[in-house]
């Protein structure tokens, strides 16, 4: 007697693959540099750590678009200041927001390079689709020069970057 095989569990490997390869994907992207939300809330960084909206002392709106460019390029903020930044993405393409160290962007630059899928998903990131707009909500409370970018590949390489002073009290 011939055995006969079932089509159905190729079909489901097959469906479940995407998601799977993605999971991975975000996982993986996730543990670099220690990015991620830890169990007990948000992960303090050098820039700073996520705020909260009810704590929220101005709100900053940032424009970027297709001239690979942010409006405004510097921002200058007081120690301990929650910043609710508001993305416009003017362009036709996507584009996102990172803030960081410009050791932190080049490195994840760097990645983006290599992955350019990558999914963010970080309360420093906030991607904006084309014509759309973003909010991301941050609590600056160390002193410091720190950077912000968009690390989408060949966005970071063209200059789309900014900086950010964070005056101490």
């Amino acid at each position: 007697m011939k055995r006969r095989i079932s089509p159905l569990p190729a079909l489901l490997l097959a469906a479940l693959l995407p998601a799977l390869q993605a999971h991975a994907h975000e996982d993986s992207h996730a543990g670099h540099g220690d990015m991620q939300m830890m169990d007990h809330g948000p992960a303090q960084k050098p820039w700073g750590i996520a705020g909260q909206a009810d704590m929220v002392d101005r709100t900053v709106e940032i424009r970027m678009g297709d001239s690979m460019r942010f409006t405004p390029e510097k921002l200058q903020v007081r120690q301990g200041e929650t910043i609710r930044f508001v993305h416009h993405n003017d362009g036709k393409l996507m584009h996102e927001f990172v803030l960081g160290t410009r050791q932190t962007l080049d490195e994840h630059a760097a990645e983006m390079l290599k992955a350019p899928g990558m999914a963010h998903g970080e309360a420093y990131m906030a991607h904006v689709a084309p014509e759309a707009q973003g909010e991301m909500i941050w609590t600056f409370n160390r002193a410091g020069e720190f950077e912000f970018a968009c690390l989408i590949a060949g966005h970071y390489q063209a200059g789309m970057r900014g900086s950010i002073e964070v005056l101490a009290n």
